[in-house]
This record gives C-alpha cells, sequence and structure tokens, in this order.
C-alpha cells in the first residue's frame, strides 16, 4: 500500500481474493457460445482465444517467478544483495490482477469494436506499426508519466508502493495500485487500437505485443544480470534500445534516475541515466564473490503437493503455512508428473540462500517425496542422493550439514553415521539435530509432570528422551510394542530401568507423540491430554478438545536475513529444530559430528541457540 493511498488505490474487486476470476465467467460462456453456435467461417477466432492466452500468460509469469527464485539461490550475478521479506511476498501477491484486467478489457475491445472481430492470425502492416507506436509514442510517453509520478504528491499517493520493493522480482514489475496501472494500459493501447481500428490488427500482433510487453517486464525485475554482453558488442546501439536488469535496479536502488520504460533513449536524452550504470551492468555481469556458504540445511519434498509449495513454486503458497487451495486441487494432475519427473531426472537443487550475522547458509532439496523413503527398493538411491550433497558440500568447503526430515533414519543410513564411515577423511561435519529437538521437546513438558506417555515409531530422539526423563525422575510409559519396551529397558541403566514402565493404561496427562501416531490411538486419550510431538511433522489429524504443542521448532533472530518462505506446518520466522541445530552447530565452530549415536549436551546446545537469539517455539493451545 502506499504511503498515503489515493483514490483507485484498491483494484475493484480486491475484497473478492480468489473468486476474482468468477467476474471472467460472463465473458467465457459468451465466448464459447459463440464460437460453438456460429458456422466456421463467422467464428471469432480471437475471442475464443482470450482464454486460453489467459492461462497461457498465468503459466508464463508463473515459470519467470520459479526462474528468477532458483537464479538468484544459485547464481552470482545478482544485483541488491539486501533481504527478502514475507511483507514483499503479502504486497506483491495479486500479480494476476494485471492478467485478468487485461482479458476483459480484450473481451470489451472484442464486443465493442467490430474491427477488433475476426481478426486474422498475421497483418504485417500491422506489426510494423505496432512496433513503431510503441517505440514512439508509448516510450515517450511512459518517461515522462514515470517522473510524474516521482512527484511527492503521486509518489506518496501511488507509486510509493511498487517503490517499496527495493529488492525486485519479476512480478514486482505489474504490483501497482489499480489507477496507477489504469494509464499504463492506456498506454499500451496505443499501438493495438489504432492498428485495429486501420484494419490492420491481427491475433499475433495483439498477443505478441503483450507477451513483449510481459517479457521486458519480468526480464527487467529480475534481482539478477542476464542480457549477455556480447549482443552489445554485435550492435553497439541496442544499448539505447534495452535495459537490463541492472538498468533498472538503479531505478529501486536510487529512485531519481533510469525512468524509462525498456528502451533507455530518452533517459540519456534528458540526462536523467544514472552515472555508474555501465559499471554496475558490468559487475553484475561478472558476478560479485560470494562468502564461502558454512551451513547447508537438507531436505527434500514432503506431500504430492509439496513442490508448489517451495520456495521455486507458488510464491504466495510458499509464503504461508497449513494451506491447501483450490488452485492446487486444480494443478494435482501436474503434481503426479512432477513425481516421475523427479524419480527419473531429479537431482539436488538448490532451494534458498539466507544470512546470518554475515554467515552465508544454503538449504538444498533431495528431489524425493516422504512416501518415497519408505520403499527399501529406493534407499540406495536416495543414500546416493545424499551422499553426493555432502560431498559437493564438502568441496565448496561447507563447515555443517543438517540432515532434515527423512534424511536421517537408523534404516537409511544409521543417523548419518554411514556417510562419515564410507569418508572418514571430511573436515564437515554432520548434524542430526538430536540434541536441540530433545531440549526442545523436554523445555515443552509442563512443570511438575511427574509421568509421560511415550507413543509413536520409536527413533534415536525418542530413547535420548527416554534416557534423560529417567535421569530426572519422570516414569515414562511404553505401551505400544513390547518389543521396544525390551528394547529401551536393555539400553537404560540399572538405576533408571523403574522409571520406565509397559502398560496398556492410557491415563497420562502428557503425551510424546512421534511418527505413526494413528488418530485411534489419540481417540483413547482423556480430555485436555497435553500431545508433544517429537517427530519432524505434526500428526495429521487432532481432537479438537486436547493441547497439541508443536514440532520441535525455534523463532530465527530478526537478523536471520531472506527467509520468505516457510515449512507448510510451521509459521512464518519458525524453522524446525534440525535446521537450527546445524546453524547453532557452525556459529558456535563445534569440532565434532551430532549423528550414528553421537548427541550433543541438551544444556550445551540449548544455551548455545538462546545466546545466538534463537527463541523456542510453542504451539500449545487448544485447537
Amino acid at each position: 500500500m502506499a504511503s498515503q493511498p489515493g483514490p483507485l488505490t484498491n483494484w475493484p474487486w480486491h475484497r473478492l481474493g480468489n473468486f476474482k476470476y468468477v467476474l471472467l465467467a460472463p465473458w467465457v460462456a459468451h465466448s464459447m457460445h459463440q464460437f460453438v453456435t456460429r458456422k466456421r467461417e463467422e467464428r471469432d477466432l480471437f475471442n475464443f482465444l482470450t482464454l486460453p492466452f489467459l492461462l497461457l500468460r498465468l503459466l508464463y509469469s508463473q515459470l519467470w517467478i520459479s526462474y528468477s527464485r532458483y537464479q538468484t539461490a544459485r547464481s552470482k550475478r545478482r544485483i541488491v544483495t539486501k533481504s527478502l521479506d514475507f511483507e514483499q511476498v503479502d504486497r506483491e501477491r495479486n500479480w494476476d490482477d494485471q492478467i485478468i484486467l487485461t482479458a476483459l478489457l480484450m473481451y470489451a475491445v472484442n464486443l465493442g469494436l467490430p474491427a477488433a472481430q475476426r481478426l486474422p492470425w498475421w497483418n504485417t502492416k500491422g506489426i510494423v506499426f505496432t512496433a513503431l507506436l510503441h517505440s514512439g509514442p508509448v516510450e515517450f510517453l511512459y518517461y515522462w508519466f514515470h517522473r510524474a509520478l516521482h512527484h511527492h504528491f503521486l509518489y506518496s499517493r501511488y507509486h510509493s508502493h511498487h517503490h517499496a520493493s527495493i529488492v525486485t522480482e519479476p512480478i514486482t514489475s505489474v504490483i501497482h495500485p489499480f489507477a496507477e496501472e489504469f494509464v499504463y494500459f492506456l498506454l499500451f493501447a496505443i499501438p493495438i487500437i489504432p492498428s485495429i481500428l486501420c484494419g490492420d490488427g491481427s491475433i499475433v500482433g495483439v498477443c505478441g505485443y503483450l507477451i513483449y510487453v510481459d517479457f521486458m517486464n519480468y526480464m527487467g525485475h529480475c534481482n539478477f544480470e542476464m542480457v549477455p554482453n556480447w549482443l552489445f558488442r554485435i550492435f553497439p546501439p541496442l544499448k539505447y534500445l534495452m535495459y537490463t536488469p541492472s538498468f533498472h535496479s538503479i531505478h529501486h536502488t536510487k529512485f531519481q534516475a533510469n525512468y524509462s520504460l525498456f528502451m533507455p533513449f530518452y533517459d540519456y536524452i534528458y540526462s536523467t541515466c544514472d552515472k555508474t550504470t555501465d559499471s554496475l551492468y558490468e559487475r553484475s555481469l561478472k558476478g560479485r564473490e560470494e562468502e564461502k556458504t558454512e551451513v547447508v540445511h537438507l531436505t527434500h519434498l514432503t506431500g504430492i503437493q509439496s513442490i508448489f509449495h517451495l520456495r521455486l513454486g507458488f510464491a504466495s503458497v510458499a509464503s504461508r503455512p497449513f494451506i491447501s487451495g483450490l488452485y492446487l486441487w486444480i494443478v494435482s494432475p501436474l503434481s503426479y508428473l512432477m513425481v516421475l519427473l523427479t524419480w527419473i531426472f531429479g537431482t539436488t537443487f538448490t532451494l534458498e540462500r539466507n544470512k546470518f550475522n554475515d554467515r552465508s547458509m544454503e538449504t538444498w532439496v533431495v528431489p524425493r517425496y516422504s512416501f518415497q523413503y519408505m520403499f527399501r527398493l529406493d534407499e540406495g538411491r536416495i543414500n546416493r542422493l545424499i551422499e553426493k550433497a555432502i560431498l559437493d558440500a564438502e568441496k565448496m568447503g561447507v563447515k555443517v550439514l543438517s540432515l532434515g526430515l527423512f534424511n536421517q533414519g537408523d534404516e537409511l543410513n544409521r543417523y548419518g553415521e554411514i556417510y562419515i564411515s564410507k569418508n572418514p577423511s571430511m573436515k564437515i561435519k554432520i548434524v542430526d539435530g538430536t540434541g536441540l529437538a530433545a531440549a526442545l521437546v523436554l523445555n515443552s513438558i509442563p512443570d511438575g509432570t511427574k509421568k509421560v506417555l511415550l507413543i509413536g515409531k520409536l527413533n534415536k530422539l525418542a530413547y535420548y528422551l527416554t534416557l534423560v526423563l529417567c535421569q530426572r525422575k519422570i516414569q515414562v510409559v511404553e505401551m505400544v510394542h513390547k518389543d521396544l519396551y525390551e528394547f529401551l529397558k536393555l539400553q537404560l541403566p540399572q538405576e533408571m530401568k523403574d522409571f520406565i514402565l509397559l502398560s496398556d493404561s492410557y491415563m497420562s496427562k502428557v503425551w510424546l507423540v512421534g511418527e505413526d501416531l494413528r488418530y485411534s490411538d489419540q481417540m483413547k486419550a482423556a480430555k485436555g491430554v497435553h500431545f508433544i510431538p517429537f517427530s519432524q511433522c505434526p500428526p495429521t489429524t487432532v481432537r479438537k478438545d486436547c493441547i497439541y504443542n508443536s514440532t520441535p521448532a525455534m523463532v530465527v533472530p530478526k537478523a536471520f536475513e531472506n527467509l520468505h518462505c516457510c515449512e507448510n506446518w510451521l509459521p512464518r520466522r519458525v524453522i524446525s529444530a534440525w535446521r537450527a541445530a546445524g546453524i547453532i552447530h557452525a556459529l558456535e565452530g563445534w569440532e565434532t559430528h551430532e549423528c550414528g549415536e553421537n548427541v550433543t549436551s541438551i544444556d550445551k546446545v540449548w544455551d548455545a541457540a538462546l545466546k545466538h537469539g534463537f527463541a523456542p517455539f510453542s504451539l500449545a493451545s487448544e485447537i
């Protein structure tokens, strides 16, 4: 929102949310009815193709979003290194408004102008005419309108909304108040309407021009340089005819320079081209010297639709937890296709790059879904992917790699120990996060608790929790599997064995729950029971009359930069204990692994986490 919102700031349909697409329904129905009922020679192809063109632009825009985020996570050609935040993602969530408006105007023009009906596919004269009108009147008028928008009166009421994004993304280009965007539509109509009225319009001319506008807009707002230098060497005048991402980034950082739309020609004429434009382009193209990445968190895909929840997927979805929208259901067939493609061709990729206290860290994704970790036949391939990621991080000089979700496990890799055994000379430290996760679980148990029920799949963390609870003289009840009880009994020292019981009673008021917790087991709990997960993912179903704590997680300090997406089960700026453990391990410079049977001291890792500004996250509330 602008600092002092003016009239017509909000889009007319902003209260409708995603239901705004319903506005297109009458037009689409009318278009399809005409196309079906009319004779072949009377059909209006331009009118019928408006909806497919809208869908194509939505897909095209999303591809730009994904490509840009992929490059900024891995490329050294980033232009602005400042942090991208959740506020910007929220502000730019309505990037599809201008696509809807375009479709509505295309339907209206087609209905109101007889010359716009039954346009041919191609008209060379009209396409040349469109190009000339854009290069002349559109670029000229846009330049002066843009300069007017930077006058304090219009800037505070409209254009400041766009400039709130210092670190630009492709969709930043179309984030404007409605009144400002409508003027842009009038400008972009200059090449289209006259060519149609003169009888020189064509489907390729209209749609091609809009795709050109989209391409230049999106390209210019990428936060990495992508225009190769050889283009300007081959044709030097191109410098005045096509801008670059670095050219426009100056406008977003200095505000009073580089006003041109796509052609810098007018900035050079009126002396508003910043003096650092050329040098910034050269530096951005060469790439900046990045600090060495110190920490890598290795995660993987979770549910079938989780690929769209990644930072590289739908930006608005990745920034909100617990979301399952209609559009995710619509693209579900693509979800299953992605499962197949990632299984056949997938390699580990960089998802996110963060910075904390001048230390660089990244998140990498193993292209496997949670259910694939259950298949014994796929264990070898998964282990090879994880080991390759560890060795790649070792070559990069990474100090710590933390294993998230199912990338650690006794059956899979003995909680990471297998990689150390195979590569004993590695300097990188492998962290499974058991110590910090245990600390968070133990600090979530209500004061005065004398007995807890341990239920769910047994793992390293469950055993360690049992050990510490028995040391603290808190009775642990194991009631699901007798063999697991016997295993725990054998592992505990003699003096602690009296604090672990095998029972068929569900009367404990505090339940420590792991993976594979069944809803039928939850239903046996008394009203008001406190469920505390020690698993990385929360229970899929919950009771409304009980209290559920969060999975072990921590709120990151304010200095943690570029965090603008979240896990689909954790709130914003909250990360899992397993990810936080790797960061703390690196910050403290600990020279030991935390994998296999090794566990970092609870008190040691807890004090270190609090010292560095991490705070325990508690979701304990009645649901």
